[in-house]
Protein backbone atom coordinates (compact mmCIF):
# COMPACT_ATOMS: atom_id res chain seq x y z
CA UNK A 1 0.00 0.00 0.00
CA UNK A 2 1.23 3.49 -0.86
CA UNK A 3 -0.47 6.18 1.21
CA UNK A 4 1.27 9.56 0.99
CA UNK A 5 0.97 12.84 2.84
CA UNK A 6 2.87 16.11 2.41
CA UNK A 7 5.01 17.45 5.26
CA UNK A 8 5.90 21.15 5.14
CA UNK A 9 8.20 22.66 7.79
CA UNK A 10 7.37 26.32 8.36
CA UNK A 11 9.31 28.97 10.26
CA UNK A 12 8.10 32.51 9.63
CA UNK A 13 6.89 32.16 6.03
CA UNK A 14 3.48 33.85 6.33
CA UNK A 15 3.56 35.22 2.76
CA UNK A 16 4.15 31.89 1.01
CA UNK A 17 2.86 29.07 3.20
CA UNK A 18 -0.77 29.52 2.14
CA UNK A 19 0.14 29.25 -1.54
CA UNK A 20 2.21 26.13 -0.91
CA UNK A 21 -0.52 24.40 1.09
CA UNK A 22 -3.08 25.22 -1.60
CA UNK A 23 -0.76 23.96 -4.33
CA UNK A 24 -0.19 20.65 -2.54
CA UNK A 25 -3.90 20.21 -1.82
CA UNK A 26 -4.60 20.72 -5.55
CA UNK A 27 -2.89 17.39 -6.15
CA UNK A 28 -5.12 15.59 -3.65
CA UNK A 29 -2.61 15.29 -0.82
CA UNK A 30 -3.37 15.94 2.79
CA UNK A 31 -0.79 18.15 4.49
CA UNK A 32 1.04 18.17 7.80
CA UNK A 33 2.40 21.67 8.42
CA UNK A 34 4.99 21.83 11.19
CA UNK A 35 5.05 25.23 12.89
CA UNK A 36 8.69 25.38 13.97
CA UNK A 37 8.27 28.06 16.64
CA UNK A 38 7.09 30.81 14.27
CA UNK A 39 6.30 34.31 15.52
CA UNK A 40 2.74 35.41 16.30
CA UNK A 41 2.04 36.79 12.82
CA UNK A 42 2.94 33.54 11.07
CA UNK A 43 1.25 31.45 13.77
CA UNK A 44 -1.99 33.33 13.13
CA UNK A 45 -1.71 32.64 9.40
CA UNK A 46 -1.23 28.94 10.13
CA UNK A 47 -4.28 28.88 12.39
CA UNK A 48 -6.34 30.44 9.61
CA UNK A 49 -5.05 27.90 7.09
CA UNK A 50 -5.90 25.01 9.41
CA UNK A 51 -9.43 26.33 9.76
CA UNK A 52 -9.72 26.86 6.00
CA UNK A 53 -8.52 23.40 4.96
CA UNK A 54 -10.17 21.45 7.77
CA UNK A 55 -9.35 17.75 7.69
CA UNK A 56 -7.05 18.34 4.72
CA UNK A 57 -4.41 20.00 6.90
CA UNK A 58 -2.90 18.96 10.21
CA UNK A 59 -1.09 21.71 12.11
CA UNK A 60 1.70 20.34 14.31
CA UNK A 61 3.04 23.10 16.54
CA UNK A 62 6.49 22.90 18.20
CA UNK A 63 7.07 24.82 21.42
CA UNK A 64 10.29 26.41 20.17
CA UNK A 65 12.34 26.61 17.00
CA UNK A 66 14.17 23.32 16.44
CA UNK A 67 15.56 23.94 12.96
CA UNK A 68 14.52 22.40 9.67
CA UNK A 69 15.78 18.97 10.64
CA UNK A 70 14.02 19.01 13.98
CA UNK A 71 10.78 20.12 12.35
CA UNK A 72 11.01 17.43 9.67
CA UNK A 73 11.72 14.70 12.19
CA UNK A 74 8.66 15.73 14.20
CA UNK A 75 6.52 15.93 11.06
CA UNK A 76 7.65 12.58 9.66
CA UNK A 77 7.09 10.82 12.97
CA UNK A 78 3.61 12.33 13.16
CA UNK A 79 2.83 11.28 9.58
CA UNK A 80 3.74 7.68 10.37
CA UNK A 81 1.61 7.76 13.53
CA UNK A 82 -1.35 8.86 11.39
CA UNK A 83 -1.04 5.73 9.24
CA UNK A 84 0.75 7.14 6.18
CA UNK A 85 3.41 5.04 4.46
CA UNK A 86 5.18 7.84 2.59
CA UNK A 87 5.73 11.57 3.02
CA UNK A 88 6.45 14.22 0.43
CA UNK A 89 8.74 16.92 1.82
CA UNK A 90 8.44 20.35 0.23
CA UNK A 91 9.65 23.72 1.52
CA UNK A 92 7.35 26.53 2.62
CA UNK A 93 9.18 29.33 0.81
CA UNK A 94 7.88 28.69 -2.71
CA UNK A 95 11.18 27.59 -4.26
CA UNK A 96 9.92 24.23 -5.44
CA UNK A 97 7.74 23.46 -8.44
CA UNK A 98 4.55 22.07 -6.96
CA UNK A 99 3.41 21.04 -10.45
CA UNK A 100 6.01 18.26 -10.25
CA UNK A 101 4.30 16.63 -7.25
CA UNK A 102 2.50 14.01 -9.42
CA UNK A 103 5.86 12.96 -10.93
CA UNK A 104 7.37 12.52 -7.46
CA UNK A 105 4.39 10.52 -6.24
CA UNK A 106 4.39 8.32 -9.34
CA UNK A 107 8.10 7.59 -8.95
CA UNK A 108 7.56 6.76 -5.28
CA UNK A 109 4.64 4.44 -6.09
CA UNK A 110 6.84 2.65 -8.65
CA UNK A 111 9.74 2.39 -6.16
CA UNK A 112 8.04 2.32 -2.74
CA UNK A 113 11.20 1.30 -0.85
CA UNK A 114 13.25 4.18 -2.28
CA UNK A 115 13.69 7.85 -1.48
CA UNK A 116 12.69 9.97 -4.47
CA UNK A 117 15.03 12.94 -4.33
CA UNK A 118 14.75 16.16 -6.30
CA UNK A 119 17.69 17.26 -8.44
CA UNK A 120 17.43 21.04 -8.96
CA UNK A 121 17.28 22.66 -12.36
CA UNK A 122 18.06 26.29 -11.53
CA UNK A 123 17.12 29.44 -13.39
CA UNK A 124 19.02 32.73 -13.26
CA UNK A 125 17.55 33.59 -9.84
CA UNK A 126 19.85 31.22 -7.94
CA UNK A 127 22.53 33.02 -5.86
CA UNK A 128 25.87 32.03 -7.33
CA UNK A 129 27.50 31.57 -3.92
CA UNK A 130 24.80 29.07 -2.93
CA UNK A 131 25.07 27.29 -6.29
CA UNK A 132 28.83 26.84 -6.19
CA UNK A 133 28.85 26.03 -2.49
CA UNK A 134 26.61 23.01 -3.11
CA UNK A 135 29.33 21.30 -5.12
CA UNK A 136 31.52 20.88 -2.02
CA UNK A 137 28.66 19.02 -0.36
CA UNK A 138 28.07 16.93 -3.50
CA UNK A 139 31.70 15.79 -3.52
CA UNK A 140 31.70 14.90 0.18
CA UNK A 141 28.44 12.96 -0.20
CA UNK A 142 29.90 11.00 -3.11
CA UNK A 143 33.00 10.23 -1.01
CA UNK A 144 30.99 9.25 2.05
CA UNK A 145 28.76 6.89 0.08
CA UNK A 146 31.50 5.65 -2.29
CA UNK A 147 29.03 6.27 -5.10
CA UNK A 148 27.35 8.83 -7.33
CA UNK A 149 23.92 7.50 -6.38
CA UNK A 150 22.86 10.76 -4.70
CA UNK A 151 22.87 13.44 -7.38
CA UNK A 152 21.91 16.26 -4.99
CA UNK A 153 21.57 15.83 -1.24
CA UNK A 154 20.45 19.37 -0.38
CA UNK A 155 17.20 19.72 -2.29
CA UNK A 156 14.27 19.85 0.11
CA UNK A 157 11.81 18.34 -2.38
CA UNK A 158 11.63 14.55 -1.97
CA UNK A 159 9.46 11.59 -0.99
CA UNK A 160 10.41 9.31 1.90
CA UNK A 161 9.30 5.79 2.79
CA UNK A 162 8.40 6.48 6.40
CA UNK A 163 9.22 3.22 8.19
CA UNK A 164 12.98 3.11 7.44
CA UNK A 165 13.30 6.86 7.97
CA UNK A 166 11.66 6.90 11.40
CA UNK A 167 13.59 3.77 12.36
CA UNK A 168 16.78 5.68 11.56
CA UNK A 169 15.63 8.57 13.78
CA UNK A 170 15.25 6.07 16.64
CA UNK A 171 18.72 4.62 16.16
CA UNK A 172 20.97 7.55 15.20
CA UNK A 173 21.43 11.17 16.21
CA UNK A 174 21.01 13.44 13.17
CA UNK A 175 21.65 17.13 12.68
CA UNK A 176 18.58 19.26 13.29
CA UNK A 177 19.27 22.25 11.07
CA UNK A 178 20.53 22.70 7.51
CA UNK A 179 22.77 19.66 7.89
CA UNK A 180 19.73 17.38 8.13
CA UNK A 181 18.85 16.80 4.46
CA UNK A 182 22.32 15.59 3.41
CA UNK A 183 23.02 13.52 6.51
CA UNK A 184 19.69 11.72 6.27
CA UNK A 185 20.32 10.63 2.68
CA UNK A 186 23.86 9.45 3.41
CA UNK A 187 22.74 7.41 6.41
CA UNK A 188 19.83 5.89 4.47
CA UNK A 189 22.21 5.01 1.64
CA UNK A 190 24.51 3.27 4.12
CA UNK A 191 21.51 1.18 5.18
CA UNK A 192 20.85 0.10 1.61
CA UNK A 193 17.88 2.37 0.88
CA UNK A 194 17.77 3.14 -2.83
CA UNK A 195 17.83 6.74 -4.08
CA UNK A 196 15.79 7.69 -7.16
CA UNK A 197 16.88 11.07 -8.58
CA UNK A 198 14.24 13.23 -10.25
CA UNK A 199 15.00 16.57 -11.96
CA UNK A 200 12.82 19.49 -10.85
CA UNK A 201 12.90 23.24 -11.38
CA UNK A 202 13.92 25.42 -8.44
CA UNK A 203 13.65 29.19 -8.26
CA UNK A 204 14.72 31.77 -5.71
CA UNK A 205 12.02 34.47 -5.46
CA UNK A 206 13.44 37.99 -5.32
CA UNK A 207 11.49 38.69 -2.12
CA UNK A 208 12.01 35.23 -0.66
CA UNK A 209 12.93 34.65 2.98
CA UNK A 210 15.90 32.38 3.67
CA UNK A 211 16.83 31.14 7.14
CA UNK A 212 20.24 29.87 6.03
CA UNK A 213 22.83 31.42 8.34
CA UNK A 214 26.12 31.53 6.47
CA UNK A 215 28.57 30.98 9.34
CA UNK A 216 26.52 28.78 11.67
CA UNK A 217 25.07 26.51 9.00
CA UNK A 218 28.35 26.11 7.11
CA UNK A 219 30.03 25.10 10.38
CA UNK A 220 27.24 22.57 11.03
CA UNK A 221 27.46 21.20 7.48
CA UNK A 222 31.27 20.90 7.73
CA UNK A 223 30.94 19.04 11.03
CA UNK A 224 28.35 16.75 9.47
CA UNK A 225 30.69 15.89 6.59
CA UNK A 226 33.45 15.07 9.09
CA UNK A 227 31.13 12.76 11.04
CA UNK A 228 30.01 11.11 7.82
CA UNK A 229 33.61 10.56 6.73
CA UNK A 230 34.37 8.84 10.04
CA UNK A 231 31.22 6.76 9.63
CA UNK A 232 32.16 5.83 6.08
CA UNK A 233 35.61 4.65 7.17
CA UNK A 234 34.04 2.44 9.83
CA UNK A 235 31.70 0.98 7.20
CA UNK A 236 34.32 0.81 4.45
CA UNK A 237 34.51 -3.01 4.17
CA UNK A 238 30.72 -3.29 3.96
CA UNK A 239 30.42 -0.47 1.42
CA UNK A 240 33.19 -1.95 -0.75
CA UNK A 241 31.61 -5.42 -0.56
CA UNK A 242 28.27 -3.94 -1.58
CA UNK A 243 29.87 -2.27 -4.63
CA UNK A 244 31.60 -5.47 -5.68
CA UNK A 245 28.52 -7.67 -5.31
CA UNK A 246 26.24 -5.20 -7.07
Amino acid sequence: MHKAVAVIPCYNHPQTIGTMVAAVRTHGLEVVVVDDGSDAACANVLDELAALHGAGMVLLRLDHNQGKGGAMMAGLRHALSLGYTHALQIDADGQHEAADIPHFLAASASHPDAVVCGVPIYDESVPKARLYGRYATHVWVWINTLSLDIADSMCGFRVYPLEPVVKLFDQARLGRRMDFDSELLVRLHWRGVRIVNLPTRVRYPADGVSHFQLVRDNVLISGMHARMLAGMLLRLPLLLWRKVTS
